[in-house]
């Protein structure tokens, strides 16, 4: 038997009422202002700063940044990096914030470089993987989209969406996706909660209407060298999902209205670090974030023909 998630009614969908209730229970936890504003600043004289939104929550205001290629060309490639989508999920936006700190410049002749570091302040600071409104941003990157978080990030990369060459979308599976998350949202939705099993290691999510095999494999490569890759379970899947390759499963991305989906670009994925693991420091979750962005482009950009 499983505990009944202390709000709501099982069986019955949340309202406004017990969104509210919800809402009241979020604190804040640490500072998006400290740990991710002032990172970004702080590489102001090197990258383009662009504020592509700004959030309200009635207390406070959350300025959505973006780090871009200061000497950018229309005729190279874009590689997008996001992060924070849910955030909850650290190493991916101090990955994302690493990334740009120690290796985007390796790149600035030959791509130009989008790092949205932190989609989702208002969960980040909060250590939740919904928004304010009891909305998951990772199922809202759709038209009309009910997210804001998601709706200003796809706002950000229309003039160059047709772009894109790869997107790496930084994310993390944690013990709490267990504990916390996934019993919040069956009662949300007003359905059963059903346990599963989380992962230890890293894994990453392929596309199901555009695998590429290849660009995935040279990823889980890179980041082997860095942390363990999530084994299959008995039944040889991974969070429910048949593991297609080691560390690999696949989802559809645009159909569940997933941050890697929205574009059209060749190579993308949704990476997944397990922060809880014994086997693996918080310096190593970032460090495989890096490891993953990086082995993504230097992927993609071998595999595509350059501007002479």
């Amino acid at each position: 038997m499983t505990t009944p998630y202390p709000i709501g009614t099982p069986g019955l969908a949340w309202g406004a009422a017990e969104k509210s209730a919800w809402r009241s229970r979020q604190t804040v936890k640490r500072s998006y202002e400290t740990d991710v504003l002032d990172a970004i600043n702080g590489m102001r004289t090197r990258f383009d700063i662009t504020q592509y939104g700004e959030l309200d929550d009635g207390a406070r205001r959350y300025p959505l940044l973006a780090i871009r290629s200061r000497h950018w060309r229309d005729e190279l490639p874009t590689v997008l990096v996001t992060g924070g989508v849910h955030g909850y999920e650290t190493s991916g936006v101090h990955g994302a914030l690493q990334f740009a700190d120690r290796h985007a410049a390796e790149y600035a002749d030959r791509v130009n470089l989008v790092v949205a570091p932190c989609v989702s302040p208002w969960a980040y600071e909060r250590i939740h993987r919904w928004n304010r409104d009891a909305i998951d941003p990772n199922r809202s990157f759709r038209e009309n989209s009910p997210a804001p978080e998601s709706a200003a990030l796809m706002d950000l990369i229309a003039p160059f969406r047709d772009g894109v060459l790869a997107h790496v979308d930084l994310h993390e599976t944690t013990d709490t996706d267990e504990s916390e998350f996934r019993p919040a949202l069956a009662a949300r939705d007003g359905v059963a909660y059903e346990p599963d099993e989380i992962p230890d290691g890293f894994y990453l999510v392929d596309d199901t209407e555009n695998p590429q095999p290849g660009f995935q494999q040279a990823i889980i490569d890179a980041v082997a060298k860095v942390t363990h890759i999530a084994p299959a379970d008995a039944k040889g899947e991974i969070i429910g999902s048949t593991v297609v390759s080691p560390g690999v499963i696949r989802y559809p991305l645009k159909k569940l209205g997933l941050c890697a989906g929205m574009t059209d670009a060749k190579y993308k994925t949704t990476t997944e670090v397990y922060p809880d693991s014994p086997n693996a420091t918080p310096e190593q979750c970032n460090a495989a974030q890096v490891a993953a962005v990086c082995a993504a482009i230097d992927f993609a950009l071998a595999h595509t023909a350059m501007p002479g």
